[in-house]
C-alpha cells in the first residue's frame, strides 16, 4: 500500500539522513542493468543491488535503473559503495527537490522531473528522476516503474546512432534530451486546452472560469519546474569540467537551447490563459450589460404606467373620469399608446 512521507518527518534529523520523502509509488523496488560497449550487450533484471557492484570494474558503460526509493537501504549501499556523498543521497530521497545539477570530482549528480499532463482533469503527473553520472557508469532513480526510457533502451540494443560508440556523458544527454523532448509534448497538450476553452467561452459556457484557473495553476506549476533545467544545463557549459567530452558539448548547447523554446512557449501560454480569463470576464460583463440593459427598459416603460394606474387606483369620491362611460378602456388605450410610443422610441435609438 502506497504511503507519502512530509518534510516534517525529517525535522531534527542530521544532514545526510536517509529518510525518503515523497510518495511512495511502487510497491517493490525493482533494479535493471544494462551494459555495453561497440561489441557487447547485455540487458537484465537484478534481485538486489549487490549484483550491481561487480560492474564498477568494467570499462564497459553501465547504466543502471532503480524504481522505487522508499527502501533507503539500497541507496546507501550504492553510497558506500560508489563513495556518493550523503547529502546527494539525500536529495535523491527527497523527491520535491528542485531540479540542480552538481559537480564533483568522481561524478555528476543532476535531478530532474519528469512531467505528463491530464488534460481531462487538467492536472501535472510529475516524476522525480534522479541521475548519477560516473566515468563509465549511469545511476538513474526513478519513482515509478515506466517505460519513458524504452525506445532509448531499444536504441543502444539495436545499436543506432552514437550511442554505443560513445562515453557515459552521451548516455547522461540522451536521458535528459527523452526528458525535455517530453516537455515540448507537454506544453503542445496545454495549447489545445487553451484552444478548447477559449471556444467554451465564445460559446457563453458559465462554468468555464474554473477550468480556466486550473490550467492557469498548472501552467505555472509547469514553469516553476521547467526553469531550473535552463540554469542546471547553463551551469554544465560553463563549468570546464572533464566528464563531458567536447563531442557531447554540442548536443548539450542544442538541449540547453531546446529548454529556452520550451520556457518561451510556457510564458506565451501563460499569456494566453490570462487572455482567456479576460476574455471570459468581458463576456460575462457583457451579458450582465444586456441583462440590465433589458430590465431597465422594462422599468422605464413601466414608470409612466405604473403612474396613471396609481392615480386612478386612488380611492377619492370626486373624481370625474370616474363616471365617464368609457373612462376605463379610453385609460387603458391612452396606455397603450405610451407603452407603443416608448417601444418605438427606444427601436429607433438602437436601445433594442
Amino acid at each position: 500500500m502506497n504511503f507519502k512521507r512530509k518534510r516534517s518527518e525529517k525535522t531534527g534529523l542530521s544532514p545526510g539522513s536517509y529518510v525518503f520523502l515523497g510518495e511512495q509509488k511502487v510497491e517493490k523496488t525493482q533494479l535493471t542493468i544494462m551494459d555495453y560497449d561497440s561489441q557487447v550487450f547485455e540487458f537484465r533484471d537484478c534481485q538486489n543491488i549487490e549484483e550491481v557492484f561487480p560492474y564498477k570494474e568494467k570499462e564497459t558503460i553501465t547504466w543502471v535503473n532503480l524504481y522505487g526509493l522508499h527502501e533507503t537501504d539500497n541507496l546507501k549501499k550504492i553510497g558506500e559503495h560508489f563513495n556518493i556523498h550523503p547529502l546527494i543521497i539525500e536529495d535523491i530521497l527527497n523527491t520535491k527537490h528542485r531540479p540542480k545539477v552538481e559537480i564533483f570530482e568522481d561524478y555528476v549528480f543532476c535531478t530532474i522531473k519528469y512531467i505528463r499532463y491530464n488534460p481531462e482533469s487538467d492536472e501535472l503527473e510529475i516524476e522525480q528522476v534522479s541521475i548519477i553520472m560516473l566515468a563509465n557508469f549511469i545511476f538513474c532513480f526513478q519513482e515509478r516503474k515506466g517505460d519513458i526510457f524504452r525506445h532509448l533502451r531499444e536504441r543502444i540494443q539495436n545499436a543506432r546512432g552514437r550511442i554505443r560508440k560513445s562515453g557515459s556523458d552521451y548516455l547522461w544527454y540522451t536521458i535528459l534530451d527523452i526528458i525535455v523532448d517530453n516537455y515540448f509534448l507537454v506544453v503542445e497538450s496545454i495549447s489545445d486546452r487553451i484552444e478548447e476553452l477559449e471556444d467554451e467561452v465564445e460559446a457563453g459556457e458559465t462554468e468555464t472560469v474554473q477550468s480556466i484557473n486550473n490550467l492557469k495553476r498548472v501552467i505555472i506549476r509547469l514553469r516553476k519546474n521547467i526553469w531550473p533545467v535552463r540554469e542546471m544545463l547553463g551551469s554544465i557549459l560553463r563549468d570546464e569540467s572533464s566528464f563531458f567530452k567536447d563531442s557531447t558539448i554540442p548536443f548539450i548547447r542544442d538541449l540547453y537551447d531546446h529548454t529556452i523554446h520550451v520556457l518561451e512557449s510556457v510564458e506565451t501560454y501563460r499569456e494566453m490563459i490570462t487572455g482567456v480569463m479576460e476574455l471570459h470576464n468581458s463576456a460575462m460583463s457583457n451579458k450582465m450589460n444586456e441583462i440590465m440593459k433589458v430590465l431597465t427598459i422594462i422599468a422605464t416603460i413601466f414608470i409612466p404606467l405604473t403612474f396613471f394606474a396609481g392615480i386612478y387606483g386612488m380611492n377619492f369620491e370626486f373624481m370625474p373620469e370616474l363616471k365617464w362611460q368609457w373612462g376605463y378602456f379610453g385609460l387603458l388605450g391612452f396606455m397603450l399608446i405610451i407603452f407603443l410610443s416608448m417601444l418605438y422610441y427606444f427601436k429607433r435609438k438602437k436601445w433594442l
